[in-house]
């Protein structure tokens, strides 16, 4: 994390993220000011943003395989 090392010795992928955040932490007043440079740095290790968007898209093909395959009939949700 905060070390700078990475898992095979070289400089970890979020340090400089991690830089950043540490930087306008010590900088700030108010720690608040720095929370889309938290949540660039927990981005950055566990890439949730970037899963969700995944599974979203892959979802979105698998619903017009789907469509492709009965013809082009959209399923209705059961609303009005």
């Amino acid at each position: 994390m905060a070390s700078g090392f990475g898992i095979h010795g070289g400089k970890g992928r979020c340090y400089d993220t991690w830089m950043d955040f540490s930087e306008c932490m010590s900088r700030c007043a108010v720690p608040g000011d720095c929370a889309a440079l938290r949540d660039d740095y927990f981005e950055c290790l566990h890439h949730r943003k970037e899963y969700s968007r995944i599974n979203a898209i892959n979802k979105e093909k698998e619903r017009q395989a789907a469509l492709q395959k009965d013809g082009g009939k959209e399923q209705k949700s059961g609303h009005h």
